[in-house]
């Protein structure tokens, strides 16, 4: 965790010297918190959140651009903090991948994953909420705090997401193999959904159809708009038009070197290929087998991953967009293939084991016969 520290503060650097010469929203983030002397004018949710948790730091403490950077990036590691607690309590069994590779240590240090948390933005913040919100639920009495506030953050950063958790989470629950006490049932169930109920006006408002009559037409709608509007840039590309198969495999796997903007897009094409390999995995009979007896954690990783895959792509026509964009989500994804892997793993010691006691116990037999 220290090599990973270092490793993200390199990316941090990295970003920093992106956006000295580049267009970055980080510019914007530091000098919208400046235009209003009372804190709760930016109390909201989206961009207007990420204004209100600087707004302090900036106009209190005289953070200058520089430290809200610093301060973001910090928040990011956070997120590769819990994302590694995640993963390890769930996850005791190291797995290699590629013949020689660590699969966690190589999913923690995917660049990608460093870039766009390790600058002032929603990036930070939202990884972190999204991996606070997954390492508590795993005790979610003991660990309340953590989930509310991991909860709060994905809210207020983006509604939308937290509908997705709050869905992942419930299905998870009423699906995994897991005999959970009736209590801690009842905690979840009532909290994602009163949640939900909650907050579903800001959530559709998000999209404008806060006062839809016709959520599926009116969402249809939106999305075409949105992704033409995105799709005007240089990285844009005409994914409303492409089936939804094409549609999760450009939000998931592209850019690949096809296709790349730039030479970000370049290195980017590297993880994605990465990506895709890993993917390839889980694309086997016994997997379908293996979710049915899968535990919550992984089923709730599915559907997050999947609900979230899912609505972005009906938005998302704009490569750049999408790098940034997935990063939310990738996680669950890996996750996902980590436990697959793991449990593999795991059933063959655990037969190899029978197999020596059953070899052992015959040996005894022929040797008690003599």
């Amino acid at each position: 965790m220290n090599l990973l520290f270092l490793y993200h503060l390199f990316f941090f650097g990295v970003y920093y010297t992106y956006a000295a010469f580049n267009p970055s929203d980080s510019k914007a983030y530091y000098s919208r918190p400046q235009m209003n002397d009372e804190w709760f004018h930016y109390f909201g949710t989206s961009t207007t959140f990420i204004d209100f948790l600087s707004w302090p730091f900036i106009n209190l403490l005289g953070f200058s651009y520089e430290m809200m950077m610093v301060l973001f990036a910090w928040l990011g590691y956070l997120g590769f903090v819990y994302a590694y607690m995640f993963f390890r309590e769930n996850i005791p069994i190291k797995i290699k991948v590629f013949k020689n590779f660590d699969l966690l240590v190589l999913t923690l240090f995917l660049p990608n994953m460093h870039f766009w948390t390790a600058s002032l933005g929603k990036g930070a913040p939202i990884f972190l909420g999204l991996m606070m919100f997954a390492y508590a639920l795993k005790n979610p009495k003991s660990r309340l705090v953590t989930l509310i506030l991991g909860s709060v953050i994905i809210y207020f950063i983006r509604p939308h997401v937290f509908l997705f958790v709050a869905a992942g989470t419930v299905l998870g629950y009423m699906t995994g193999k897991e005999k959970i006490s009736f209590g801690k049932k009842l905690l979840i169930y009532v909290g994602m959904i009163g949640g939900l109920i909650l907050v579903q006006d800001q959530i559709l408002g998000m999209a404008g159809l806060e006062e839809s009559e016709n959520l599926v037409s009116d969402f249809e709608d939106f999305s075409e708009d949105r992704s033409q509007g995105l799709s005007e840039s240089g990285s844009g590309v005409a994914i409303s038009d492409y089936p939804l198969p094409l549609k999760l495999f450009t939000f998931w796997f592209r850019p690949l070197f096809f296709d790349a903007p730039g030479v970000l897009g370049l290195i980017v094409s590297v993880e994605n290929l990465l990506y895709l390999l890993l993917f390839i995995k889980i694309l086997k009979k016994d997997f379908i087998s293996f979710l049915k007896n899968s535990p919550m954690s992984v089923k709730m990783s599915l559907v997050v991953f999947f609900l979230s895959s899912f609505a972005l792509t009906f938005v998302m026509s704009n490569l750049g967009i999408i790098m940034r964009q997935k990063s939310m989500v990738m996680y669950f994804l890996f996750f996902v293939i980590y436990y697959y892997l793991a449990q593999k793993k795991y059933d063959r010691i655990i037969k190899k084991r029978k197999l020596l006691k059953k070899r052992q116990k015959a040996k005894e037999a022929v040797v008690a016969m003599e």
